[in-house]
């Protein structure tokens, strides 16, 4: 008698070709419009699924889990991060959680890499100048940024993500510089040139240019705070692509507005969609809707990722992303 199919429910479309195979494999259910599920409609898919495949978009806590119902055995997050998931509740009922991790590593670095451009060159008010119609000509005062080689980059977060900006960085001449919980090995260290700093707020003061690349945990919450802030010189920039969460956003925009930062490169939010209004208006900060990650090319391995989960744990096996409370 063959096994029956299990009952996948995916909260948000995804790209085509990790659809069609889900279909193959699953009994399963996509999103459609392409919009985030309310909480009645996340409620509902979780009382009825095997496997639930949510994004980012859904806040799975504690009360969310708790309606889980008896059939739900997975949830195959679609997505590196699982802050928005009370893991430890999930464990306690019985759910294992996977993520995707190391997917989209490179995709990211490229827009840390971006965005610090962005903002040193000043490139989107170049753009905004040209679209206008108004570009008298060029000037050798007109539109003067700054040049990247020699400065120095600090890197907060060494993880895959920050290992990957530290090797472009060397590639534009910067000093890499990092905080971390554990120092990197050695001939890692040495293989980046990269600088370690035990002390947060001696490297930030130092620092010509910050990326966020660590995660959002209990420890990092505001882990950029305003006194962190403050330190900082006048004359640097703080980019971040991690989780909006780290920096205190209302600290920041006082900071940028105070001219105590020359500027910032934003994709990620402390409120998630609700950008602090104050921070759209500065010209010397770029904003970007949370799209560090996205290329059809990294949301397609991030989806075969997913379904490589949900095959494992279909056969019988510990899914290979599984995500264990205590170790994120």
């Amino acid at each position: 008698m063959p096994t029956p199919r299990l009952t996948v429910v995916v909260t948000r479309r995804l790209p085509a070709p990790v659809e069609t195979r889900l279909k193959e494999l699953f009994d399963v259910t996509l999103r459609d419009p392409d919009a985030p599920m309310t909480r009645e409609e996340l409620a509902e898919a979780l009382a009825h699924a095997d496997v639930l495949v949510p994004t980012i978009t859904d806040a799975l806590d504690a009360a969310m889990i708790a309606q889980a119902g008896p059939r739900l055995k997975l949830i195959a997050n679609y997505g590196a991060g699982v802050d928005h998931i009370d893991v430890a509740t999930a464990r306690s009922r019985g759910i294992l959680v996977s993520n995707t991790p190391g997917v989209t590593t490179e995709d990211t670095a490229d827009m840390v890499m971006a965005l610090i451009l962005s903002v040193t060159r000043r490139i989107p008010e170049g753009l905004a100048l040209m679209q206008s119609g108004d570009w008298p000509g060029w000037s050798p005062m007109a539109s003067l940024g700054g040049r990247l080689g020699g400065r120095r980059l600090g890197i907060l977060g060494m993880g895959r993500i920050g290992t990957a900006v530290a090797r472009r960085a060397r590639a534009f001449g910067l000093q890499v510089h990092y905080h971390n919980r554990h120092r990197l090995h050695p001939e890692v260290e040495a293989g980046l040139e990269a600088t370690y700093w035990e002390s947060l707020d001696q490297m930030v003061a130092r620092m010509d240019i910050l990326s966020v690349n660590c995660p959002h945990t209990p420890s990092t919450f505001h882990l950029m705070n305003a006194r962190r802030l403050k330190l900082m010189k006048p004359t640097a920039v703080i980019v971040n692509t991690s989780r909006g969460e780290v920096i205190d956003e209302n600290a920041l925009t006082r900071g940028l507005r105070a001219g105590e930062l020359a500027g910032a490169g934003l994709d990620v939010y402390e409120q998630g969609a609700m950008v602090n209004p104050r921070l759209r208006d500065l010209p010397n900060v770029v904003l970007l809707p949370h799209m560090g990650s996205a290329t059809l090319e990294g949301r397609i391995e991030m989806g075969e990722k997913v379904i490589i989960n949900i095959k494992t744990f279909a056969d019988g096996h510990r899914p290979p992303d599984q995500v264990v409370p205590g170790m994120l």
